[in-house]
């Protein structure tokens, strides 16, 4: 069963997008970051070329042809990636087929109107027997 963990009070969403892609990608997990926004998936993408700032994170979009190769692949609605391993969601719905992933991360910001989509998400995998995790942005940043 897919492993769900929630990431909240995350002052910056992209921000805390790219640490979490970071560690993925420090310890050889592919990763998937699913947005049905194109303006977040670029926003993303732009932010992934200067992160870390002595480097970049290898990535593309998933029907790239490289992508197969590539450990970070940006998707959106009906795009089907190549990984099961790790998929970061940053829509405002749950995303499709995220069962097939081993783990799931959600990120959560100071927003009430995101928090409020957060709940919607959160509820929905609990109704339907996920284990869901939550960890405090600003405990891990410190902790």
């Amino acid at each position: 069963m897919t492993r769900i963990d929630f990431y909240t009070e995350a002052p910056d969403k992209l921000d805390v997008a790219c640490r979490i892609v970071h560690k993925a990608y420090r310890t050889g997990r592919p990763l998937v970051i699913f947005s049905s926004d194109e303006a977040v998936l670029s926003r993303i993408d732009k932010l992934l070329w200067m992160s870390p700032a002595i480097g970049f994170l290898p990535h593309c979009y998933v029907n790239d042809p490289i992508a197969g190769e590539t450990p970070v692949v940006l998707a959106r609605a009906g795009d089907t990636p190549a990984y099961d391993d790790v998929l970061l969601n940053l829509d405002d719905a749950w995303p499709p087929s995220f069962a097939r992933f081993q783990r799931l991360a959600e990120i959560v910001s100071l927003d009430e109107a995101d928090k409020v989509k957060a709940r919607a998400r959160y509820r929905f995998y609990k109704d339907r027997g996920y284990e869901v995790t939550t960890h405090r942005v600003q405990e891990a940043a410190h902790g």
